[in-house]
């Protein structure tokens, strides 16, 4: 592969000169390229072409040039490199503002890719023209000011090692030397940006297309190396894989032709069974070759590995070798290039398209170039007839493929360009800031090049400038130019023609844009975009398990455990919702939860209203029936105020379960229990008197019994006092302490946020409950060991009933009570009032509503005495 050396160099016009001359020496590079066709025959060459020319304003002329032999390996794309250097020399020399009286010219020579020829080109850069003399300059026309290369990063290490001696600045435009402890002292002036902006572009657009799984190519070198140490972690962080790592074999010796087809073989059988879709290839300009090969690795017919979205780095240009004029380009076709960012120049096309071997102002070495792009041969008198097509010189440089030649400015051309401006300003900033010893500067032409190149630097550092493509161009404090890549698009048509289609760019703050509705994408994506995964994605729902012994990005897909989601595709983990939220059926989203309470709008709360509405409606009708009747003897059996105050506590109980149904708010919080505890305390303790009544009745019956002063109202009210007192008590306690309060249950229920009242202290709770029970467990052992008293309208057994069925309503209402959530505990309280007050309602007036209303004939005095069942009032 042809690698150019560049060298700027500034001459001065001497006095008595007419015409400042412009002398350039011309060597093209010359370096071996290992390739093979179809059948496997090797093709092993160099070429180096040979030319000088001496041009000033009035008179070109060329010496001849060596002939080509046959088995000369020509890069024809490499010319653009020259025709960019000539450019801007051009224009800087016909620029009368800048470097005014003072003329530019370059010296290239070739480097031949070996280190010794690569330190000898640059001592012939140090010693007078045409001798050889290290240290010895006495041209005073000859003050080199800086050099400009190479495309490879050896040469331009070997290159600083000795320009950084004598101070020459090197403006590097190719690939960026890699820097260890021994090298550390050189200084390099890069005219590409910083490689860590390129590595977070790759991985921008790895992440923004969402390819995880990759294959990659590097250099089989240091460079790749560095590459791979500097990616993987990176890459690794951000969720990408590794699908395989191949490093190029790049040929040294004839001996190692064996081995590269063999591993050239691996390699396009490794692509093609990988699962990966895309390739990062991070290489130089010699890479490209290797690419251009891949298909040829295969066995017959020569055949792509498979469709694949190659990614290149800015390193690597689209060039093709004289012999690959033919072959098929469709490996390129949907390329994504990282390229150094360049603009179009206003001039260049047509300086480019201008280029002839006829012209006036021709250089000496297109005429090599124009028989190796356009594969013809100009005759030459001296052999005669000659094989092959003859070139006319007429032939258009826009009709060669892009691999050979293109008229608008490449990547590394653009550094080119920008690089002799950079140098030209830096020493017009110079020149300036040393005009008044212009004089001297011009009598010692060498001291004053030992003493400029001192300063070059300084003003080189700092440089800054706004070239004729609008890009602002300047050094951060490193010396790496400041500016961004672009993302370009490789499209090949079907007559093999390349259109290169800007899609993307990363700016030098790392601002990543892409563009993707305008890329091409290889033909058998079918213009979809392309995937590049180990597996399939984890959908909505589902999250990702790490397969052992693989590697990260490759997982199963297993769904979200309960109450957790995952909403988008590839989560690690599912996600809780939110205290508000609950999963839907497929957990792949939050749904807002219904808030939940009894209301009088759902048939629950409807039902459950009516029950204790019609209850109520019926205790007032008993206690009407009993006031209306109030004369009678069974209404004035066993104390009949007490029967009346048992009758209206049953009514506010019944009213009490009101006080559960609807939205909780504070009053109603607080009156709820402690209502309910307090009124049916107090039904409790009526029936506990009137079962002491009962009781003491029959005993005061008897002959001499001393029971006979404890009938009557004022044991009756005592107890129903007392019991009642000590149940206001524990709930006044209970409201001092932790009363119940509005609250929010986010959790009992999946589905629903509870609105609900906290009973604030579950002790204190619990306690109003226990001492109902303790009330009516009394009622109900009193009343049991009566049930026998001989009387055919025993109270006692109505009470045993009454007791029983209430003792059985809230012993079931705990079980009941905990195996229910959100609003249907509090239906089950509600129906345990219900049902215990209706039980007391039922058992102790039912039979005496039914004396009454349907059978008055009993309701008399002497039934009562006759049954001595119960004591008049």
């Amino acid at each position: 592969m042809a690698v150019l050396v560049i060298l700027l160099l500034v001459l001065f016009p001497q006095t008595g000169c007419e015409d400042p001359i412009v002398q350039c020496s011309v060597h093209y590079p010359q370096h071996p390229v290992h390739m093979y066709h179809q059948k496997g025959d090797l093709i092993i060459g160099g070429i180096a072409y040979h030319g000088s020319f001496v041009s000033s304003k009035s008179e070109f002329k060329e010496e001849p040039l060596p002939t080509l032999s046959e088995s000369v390996v020509v890069i024809p794309k490499h010319y653009q490199h020259i025709v960019a250097l000539d450019f801007a020399v051009k224009e800087i020399n016909e620029n009368p503002q800048m470097l005014p009286n003072i003329t530019l010219g370059f010296h290239i020579y070739d480097s031949y890719n070996n280190a010794r020829r690569t330190y000898q080109a640059t001592m012939l850069l140090l010693s007078t023209l045409e001798r050889f003399i290290p240290n010895y300059i006495c041209d005073k026309l000859k003050n080199l000011i800086a050099v400009i290369g190479g495309l490879d990063s050896e040469i331009s290490m070997n290159m600083a090692t000795l320009l950084n001696i004598y101070k020459v600045p090197q403006l590097i435009y190719g690939s960026i030397p890699l820097m260890n402890d021994k090298s550390l002292g050189l200084s390099f002036y890069q005219m590409v940006p910083k490689e860590t902006l390129q590595y977070a572009g790759i991985l921008s657009l790895l992440l923004h297309f969402r390819w995880t799984w990759i294959g990659v190519f590097i250099m089989n070198d240091e460079s790749g190396e560095r590459f791979l140490q500097t990616v993987s972690p990176m890459f690794s962080h951000s969720g990408v894989c590794f699908s395989f790592i191949q490093r190029v074999p790049m040929l040294t010796s004839i001996d190692e032709i064996k081995e590269i087809l063999e591993e050239g073989a691996n390699i396009h059988n490794e692509v093609r069974n990988s699962t990966a879709n895309v390739v990062v290839f991070n290489g130089e300009s010699i890479s490209m070759f290797f690419l251009r090969w891949l298909p040829y690795f295969a066995q017959h017919p020569p055949s792509l590995p498979k469709g694949i979205v190659w990614i290149t780095t800015a390193e690597m240009e689209l060039t093709s070798h004289v012999y690959q004029r033919d072959w098929d380009t469709q490996i390129f076709h949907g390329v994504l290039s990282f390229t150094i960012h360049s603009n179009d120049l206003p001039k260049f096309k047509s300086f480019a398209e201008s280029q002839s071997p006829s012209s006036a102002k021709a250089n000496g070495f297109i005429r090599d170039f124009w028989q190796g792009a356009f594969g013809c041969v100009f005759p030459n008198p001296d052999v005669g007839d000659v094989e092959g097509d003859i070139c006319t010189g007429d032939e258009k440089l826009d009709s060669l493929s892009a691999t050979f030649f293109e008229t608008s400015m490449s990547g590394h051309s653009y550094s080119i360009y920008n690089a002799v401006y950079a140098a030209a300003h830096a020493l017009h900033h110079t020149l300036s800031s040393r005009l008044k010893h212009r004089a001297m500067e011009r009598r010692e032409g060498l001291k004053w090049q030992n003493q400029q190149l001192w300063q070059l630097h300084h003003f080189l550092r700092n440089v800054s400038f706004n070239n004729s493509g609008g890009d602002k161009i300047f050094f951060d404090e490193f010396g790496e130019l400041v500016a961004g890549f672009d993302i370009i698009n490789w499209i090949v048509s079907s007559n093999q023609s390349f259109h290169r289609v800007k899609v993307g760019r990363v700016d030098p703050n790392k601002v990543f844009t892409i563009n993707a509705d305008e890329i091409t994408w290889y033909s058998t994506f079918n213009q979809l975009q392309p995937l590049s995964l180990c597996n399939e994605r984890c959908h909505p729902g589902f999250r990702k398990k790490l397969k052992e012994g693989e590697p990260f990005c490759c997982y199963d897909c297993i769904p979200c455990p309960e109450g957790k989601i995952s909403d988008q595709e590839d989560m690690n983990d599912c996600n809780q919702c939110s205290e508000e939220e609950y999963p839907n059926n497929n957990r792949d989203m939050c749904i807002p939860k219904d808030i939940s309470f009894l209301s009088y709008g759902e048939p629950l709360g409807i039902i459950l209203a009516c029950f204790a509405l019609s209850f109520s409606f019926i205790t007032a009708l008993v206690l009407g029936t009993f006031l209306k009747h109030h004369n009678t003897p069974i209404v004035k059996a066993n104390n009949r105020d007490l029967t009346y105050t048992l009758l209206i506590s049953l009514l506010l109980c019944f009213l009490s379960a009101l006080l559960f149904i609807g939205r909780p708010g504070r009053v109603f919080c607080l009156l709820q229990q402690t209502a309910f505890g307090i009124i049916f305390s107090v039904a409790i303790s009526c029936i506990l008197a009137k079962t002491f009544t009962v009781v003491l009745a029959f005993m005061a019956t008897k002959p001499g019994s001393r029971m006979r002063k404890w009938v009557g109202k004022r044991m009756t009210n005592s107890i129903v006092v007392s019991c009642s007192l000590i149940q206001i008590g524990i709930c006044t306690a209970w409201l001092g302490s932790s009363p119940p309060f509005p609250d929010v249950d986010m959790h009992s229920m999946a589905k629903e946020v509870v609105l609900e009242c906290n009973v604030g202290s579950v002790t204190m709770f619990y306690c109003v409950l226990g001492y109902m029970g303790f009330l009516a467990l009394v009622s109900f052992t009193v009343a049991f060991l009566a049930r026998k008293l001989p009387d055919s309208f025993n109270e006692a057994k109505f009470i045993t009933f009454s007791m029983l069925v209430f003792c059985s309503v809230w012993t079931s209402f705990f079980p009941s009570y905990h195996s229910t959530k959100g609003k249907y505990m509090v239906a089950v309280e509600i129906f345990s009032i219900l049902a215990s007050s209706a039980g007391l309602l039922t058992c102790i007036f039912a039979p005496k509503c039914y004396i009454i209303v349907l059978q008055p004939e009993l309701n008399n005095r002497e039934h009562l005495i006759r049954n001595k069942g119960s004591l008049p009032e």
